[in-house]
């Protein structure tokens, strides 16, 4: 579409066609669809660089009090909505959005884009090139439009053998999840009664059946599990992506069989989905969900600056709140895709490489007994080719956010691609190899059975139901950990320390190397979730919240590459 002089791009929002993509031709122009426009917050969210410790909670109130978008800048957007012919589907001053629907062509015409049908591999979807365009009047207000283009950004980060079969393959030193918290020292006596995880899935679904007949062999009481629908989307079994929303499931109940589970469904992997299902998760007043579990993402290199910058805020709104996010950091070594679609240099995955994520790692874990006999980093080797997996933990330095200041101590390298001194990935780890994975029971071609899956995707659901039982010993939540966690001394033990191992792939092995302290493989390490819990509790109250700073007039900058 021509550009008009009274249009201005959206920073950040240029998206490209993709390497080996066809154009194959105009959208339809009555073709429906919702929009997601993200607007700026009333007062400057805190400087990111600035989080040195914890702070302590807001209520929901005060963060749309002091954050939240004021109603003159919805109504602008909801104006602008009349003019164009869309329709306001829903406006949510906390949430920062407003969801409208209107047809290709409206939106076309709209923010100035021209959207066409495009094919990539096996996928066809809606895709543009180019920014998107707002007109005088929002250029200061509107900081990111999703759900234009509908190409997928995210996947799910497990791993796992013989998936098709009628009967898989059981490893011979897989584990039961509630044997890998004990390996870990989980507290013991707490089950995170009266905590809520909340777990964010971009599509799958579960059987109830299957999660009462997996607790009934654990010899656990079955969790409250409730399934909340975002952007039309729910609990609907019968794709690949259930063994994502089953496992994440499984595996938090397992270890907090006291906490009430939530489950916010996307309808599919796309950056609008992905978004408005943290956004929802995270302002949920009626299930107010402590802690959260992300277990899907993508290259750093693969979003726009513009929604990297828009999650980046709903994870930084995440830790006003007091609300901790854990997030796989993938499980294709430091490549972080298939070495069907490797370039050859390294990635961190998104949203792990954000600095408000606590970034989950993987291990390969061996047991003797109740104690841990060895435990490496996570490297297959091999190219697991039903999987296009390079069976390996993710991990590595963001070329997108800077090195915060509670990593400064860690020894982060340099990137191995640019020397960038970035954000260092992960933050913590624990077991993913399948080959010592987590049994899991499920429906499968019509079978229902126990079979063991691994990759970082089990790691942060095991992350968020240990963080479940200390926010239970609390009685309160300990929220953004990261700063804390960096600040402890080694007298505390609270991580094992994994030493040995890499997630260097292919031939020319790029990557990074284990050693003594952080490292871009596992981060601190493996928990020890007694002495974790005991260091945690006793760290010395939180400040309160700093004042927010006025009213700004210019779109929030973070910690992106804008």
């Amino acid at each position: 579409m021509a550009s008009n002089k009274n249009m201005h791009p959206i920073r950040g929002s240029e998206k490209h066609l993709l390497p080996g993509a066809t154009v194959l031709g105009a959208a339809p122009e009555d073709e429906r669809l919702d929009v997601t426009v993200r607007v700026r917050p009333r007062t400057k969210l805190p400087d990111p660089q600035a989080v040195a410790v914890a702070q302590a909670p807001m209520s929901h109130e005060e963060y749309e009090k002091t954050y939240g978008a004021t109603p003159e800048d919805l109504a602008k957007v909801e104006e602008f909505a009349k003019t164009n012919h869309l329709v306001v589907i829903e406006s949510s001053a906390a949430r920062r959005s407003v969801i409208l629907s209107g047809t290709v062509a409206d939106f076309d015409k709209a923010f100035g884009v021209t959207l066409q049908r495009h094919e990539h591999a096996d996928i066809t979807f809606r895709g543009r090139t180019g920014p998107i365009n707002v007109p005088d009047d929002l250029k200061d207000i509107v900081e990111g439009v999703f759900g234009l283009d509908n190409r997928p950004f995210a996947k799910p980060h497990y791993t796992m053998r013989h998936v098709n079969h009628a009967t898989p393959l059981a490893a011979t030193a897989t584990f039961e999840t509630t044997q890998i918290a004990q390996l870990y020292n989980f507290p013991a006596g707490l089950t995170g009664q009266g905590q809520t995880i909340g777990i964010i899935e971009l599509g799958g679904g579960y059987r109830p059946a299957d999660l009462r007949a997996f607790f009934n062999r654990e010899h656990l009481p079955m969790p409250k599990v409730i399934s909340v629908s975002v952007d039309g989307g729910g609990n609907h079994p019968g794709a690949d992506a259930d063994v994502e929303v089953v496992l994440d499931i499984e595996v938090a109940g397992a270890v907090a069989p006291g906490a009430t589970l939530v489950v916010y469904f996307g309808p599919d992997a796309t950056d609008q989905s992905f978004l408005d299902a943290l956004t929802q998760a995270i302002h949920d007043k009626v299930h107010n969900p402590s802690v959260i579990s992300i277990s899907w993402g993508g290259p750093e290199q693969g979003p726009t600056v513009s929604f990297q910058q828009q999650f980046n805020q709903a994870l930084q709104t995440a830790s006003l709140l007091g609300i901790t996010v854990c997030v796989a950091a993938g499980d294709n070594g430091a490549a972080d895709v298939g070495p069907n679609e490797w370039d050859k240099v390294a990635h961190v995955d998104f949203p792990a490489s954000s600095p408000f994520a606590l970034a989950c790692g993987g291990t390969n874990l061996k047991a003797s007994g109740t104690s841990i006999s060895q435990e490496t980093v996570w490297n297959q080797g091999v190219a697991d080719t039903q999987n296009d997996s390079f069976g390996s933990t993710g991990g590595g330095v963001s070329e997108v956010f800077p090195l915060p200041t509670w990593q400064a101590l860690a020894g982060v390298p340099k990137s191995v691609n640019s020397g960038n001194a970035g954000r260092g990935v992960p933050d913590v780890s624990g077991d993913a190899d399948p080959a010592s994975g987590y049994n899991i029971l499920m429906t499968i071609n019509g079978h229902r059975q126990v079979f063991p899956v691994g990759g970082t995707s089990a790691v942060a659901p095991l992350w968020a139901g240990l963080i479940a039982r200390i926010n239970q010993k609390k009685s309160g939540r300990v929220g953004f950990i990261n700063p804390t966690i960096y600040g402890l001394s080694s007298g505390t033990n609270a991580f094992h320390d994994i030493t040995t191992g890499n997630n260097r792939v292919g031939d020319t092995l790029v990557g990074y190397d284990a050693k003594t302290g952080w490292d871009a493989c596992t981060g601190l390490g493996t928990p020890n979730g007694a002495n974790l819990m005991a260091a945690l509790l006793a760290t010395p109250a939180p400040t309160t919240t700093k004042k927010a700073e006025p009213a700004n007039a210019k779109p929030l900058q973070t910690a992106g590459n804008a």
